[in-house]
C-alpha cells in the first residue's frame, strides 16, 4: 500500500512527509453499524499526534460517538463511513492541528500554555495559536497528559520529527558553521564531522549538538563505517559458520518440528521463500501475502520460529529500504516481546553471518524497526546490553551491537532529554 503525502495538496513524489491511507472496516449491522479504522494508531503517530485528537476529531465532523482509548487498538465510529470520506476529514485535521501556520510543515509539537494551544515548529521556529472555538481544542484542553508524563507513542513521534527538522536543516547548519570561522569553532566543527567530538564538561550545547548529530547520521540509509572491518570472503562466511553450535550450522534457525520431510516447517518455509525469490528475479518481488499464507499453510504464522527465519529470508542488501514495505505483514506477525526477540535474532545471523557487509548499516536497520514500531525500545535496549551466542557466533555478535551503539545511545539520550525537558517545565 503506497503512502501518501501529508500534505495531499504537494504533488511532489519527493516530499519527505508521509503517512499511510487510511484504511476502514465497517462491521455490524442496522442500529449497531459501525467502522473500525484499522491503521488509526499508525497515522496519529506519523502525525505526532495522540490517536484520541484523530477519532475524537473524526466524531465532531461527522457527528458521531467515538472510543478515544480502546484496549484492543480498536478505534471506532459509531455509523458506516468510507475510508475516502474520512481521508477528507483528516486532511482538515491536519491543517488545523499539525501544520505550521507559517512553513506550513508538519514538524509541530502541541504545547499547551495559559489555557492556549500552541503549534510549535520544530522546523521554523514559529509558534502559532489553535483556534479554541474548534470543538476539539475544548477536548485537548481537558484531556492533557499529566506533567511530566507522555505516551510512548507521543515521545516517538516527537523523536522522529524532530529528526525530520535536524536532516532539513543540517546541510544549511553545516554551511553556516563552516563560513561562520571567526567564532572559533571550526576546529570543534571538524572534529564533530569526523565523529571525534570531545565534549566541554557540563556544556549543555555540546551535549545537544552531538545527540542532534547522531540523529542526523542515524537517519540516513548509509550508515558510517566501523572501525574494524569483516572479512566477507567466501572461505571466512563458511569458516564463521563452522564456530557456531550444532543446531545453528544450517542457512535458517529452526525448530523442533519436523515435517513429513524430516525438514522442520520453518526451513520448509525459509526454502520456499528463497526459491519464489529466485523465481521471480529478487525477494523484493515476492510479495507479503504470498508469505503470510505460505506461512499459514504451514501452521506457523503465529509461531516466534516463524520471525526468524522471516528476518534472514524477505530482506536483501537493500533492507534499509525496503523495511518500510515489509512492516505492515511483520507488525502482523510480531505480537509479543518473544517474537520480537527471535526477529532480532534472526536479524542479528542475517547480518553477522549471511550479509556482513551490512554490519556498519544495523544502527539503520534498527531505527527503521523503531520507527515502525516493530520492536519496542525495552527489547532493543536489552537486545544491546549483551552479546549472545544464541543465534551466531559470540564474535560476531559483538560486533553487530557494536554497530549498533549509535542507535541504542541516540535511544537513551533521547530519553534522557525528555525526562529532563519534564523536570525543567
Amino acid at each position: 500500500m503506497a503512502n501518501l503525502n501529508v500534505r495531499r495538496d504537494v504533488t511532489d513524489p519527493f516530499y519527505r512527509y508521509k503517512m499511510e491511507r487510511l484504511q476502514s472496516k465497517i462491521e455490524g449491522k442496522g442500529n449497531g453499524i459501525k467502522t473500525v479504522i484499522v491503521n488509526l494508531a499508525n497515522v496519529a503517530q506519523q502525525l505526532a499526534r495522540p490517536p484520541s485528537y484523530v477519532i475524537k476529531y473524526f466524531g465532531f465532523e461527522l457527528g458521531a460517538q467515538t472510543n478515544i482509548n480502546p484496549t484492543d487498538d480498536r478505534w471506532i465510529i459509531n455509523g458506516a463511513h468510507e475510508a475516502s470520506k474520512l481521508q477528507d476529514y483528516l486532511d482538515g485535521f491536519i491543517s488545523r492541528f499539525v501544520l505550521c501556520k507559517k512553513c506550513k510543515n508538519p514538524e509541530t509539537e502541541v504545547k499547551i500554555k495559559e489555557g492556549n494551544i500552541i503549534l510549535d515548529c520544530k522546523a521554523c521556529g514559529q509558534r502559532s495559536d489553535v483556534d479554541p472555538r474548534l470543538k476539539l481544542s475544548s477536548f485537548i484542553l481537558k484531556n492533557q497528559p499529566k506533567k511530566g508524563k507522555k505516551d510512548k507513542a507521543s515521545k516517538k513521534a516527537e523523536r522522529k520529527a524532530k529528526r525530520e527538522a535536524e536532516r532539513a536543516g543540517g546541510e544549511n547548519g553545516a554551511e553556516d558553521d563552516s563560513n561562520n570561522g571567526s567564532n572559533g569553532d571550526s576546529g570543534a566543527d571538524d572534529a564533530e564531522e569526523n565523529g571525534d567530538v570531545e565534549l566541554d564538561a557540563g556544556s549543555d550545547d555540546e551535549l545537544t549538538r552531538r545527540i542532534n548529530a547522531e540523529a542526523k547520521e542515524l537517519a540516513a540509509v548509509e550508515a558510517k563505517e566501523v572501525q574494524w572491518s569483516v572479512d566477507t570472503s567466501e572461505e571466512a562466511v563458511k569458516a564463521r559458520a563452522q564456530d557456531l553450535p550444532d543446531d545453528l550450522k544450517r542457512a535458517l534457525v529452526v525448530g523442533d518440528e519436523d515435517g513429513e520431510d524430516g525438514a522442520s516447517v520453518y526451513d520448509q518455509l525459509g526454502q520456499w521463500i528463497q526459491q519464489k525469490a529466485q523465481e521471480k528475479g529478487g525477494i523484493a518481488k515476492v510479495e507479503d501475502v504470498e508469505i503470510y499464507l505460505k506461512a499459514k499453510e504451514l501452521g506457523i504464522e503465529t509461531k516466534h520460529r516463524t520471525l526468524a527465519v522471516l528476518a534472514q529470508t524477505i530482506f536483501d542488501d537493500s533492507i534499509v529500504k525496503q523495511i518500510d514495505g515489509r512492516a505492515s505483514m511483520l507488525k502482523k506477525m510480531i505480537t509479543s516481546d518473544k517474537h520480537e526477540k527471535a526477529f532480532l535474532g534472526g536479524i542479528e545471523r542475517f547480518v553477522g553471518i549471511e550479509k556482513p557487509n551490512l554490519i556498519p548499516q544495523v544502527s539503520a536497520i534498527l531505527m527503521k524497526f523503531y520507527d515502525n514500531d516493530l520492536i519496542n525500545e525495552e527489547t532493543l535496549k536489552t537486545w544491546g546490553s549483551k552479546a549472545s551466542k544464541k543465534y551466531v557466533d559470540i564474535s560476531t555478535s559483538k560486533k553487530v551491537r557494536k554497530s549498533a551503539e549509535q542507535f541504542i545511545q541516540w535511544l537513551e539520550n533521547a530519553e534522557s532529554e525528555e525526562e529532563e525537558s519534564s523536570d525543567e517545565e
